[in-house]
């Protein structure tokens, strides 16, 4: 807990000096932080709409790859009902 609170504390101290010894005025940093909140926005919204498009294509890829997968277990199933099938018929008349 106390290295938390020194992260903290270490964090606040940083902002302080950087602050007090900005190459601009306070109301072009206030300015400038103003811009980057609006661009940070923007990317962050992009990037939301992005990973939702992205989430949606990965399911829809695997509900493909599931239904494949299933499709191959069940004619593996048939194949080998067949032919355990045929084995148990031909093993029951004497024939293997």
């Amino acid at each position: 807990m106390k290295f938390l609170w020194g992260i903290l504390a270490g964090f606040a101290l940083g902002v302080a000096v950087g602050l007090l010894l900005a190459p601009q005025s306070g109301e072009a940093t206030r300015a400038q932080l103003s811009e980057q909140g609006v661009v940070l926005r923007n990317r962050s919204g992009n990037l939301t709409g992005d990973l939702r498009s992205r989430a949606t294509e990965l399911s829809q890829e695997m509900r493909v790859r599931a239904n494949e997968a299933l499709e191959q277990g069940r004619e593996i199933y048939a194949r080998t009902k067949v032919d355990l099938f045929d084995r148990y018929s031909k093993a029951r008349s004497g024939d293997l």
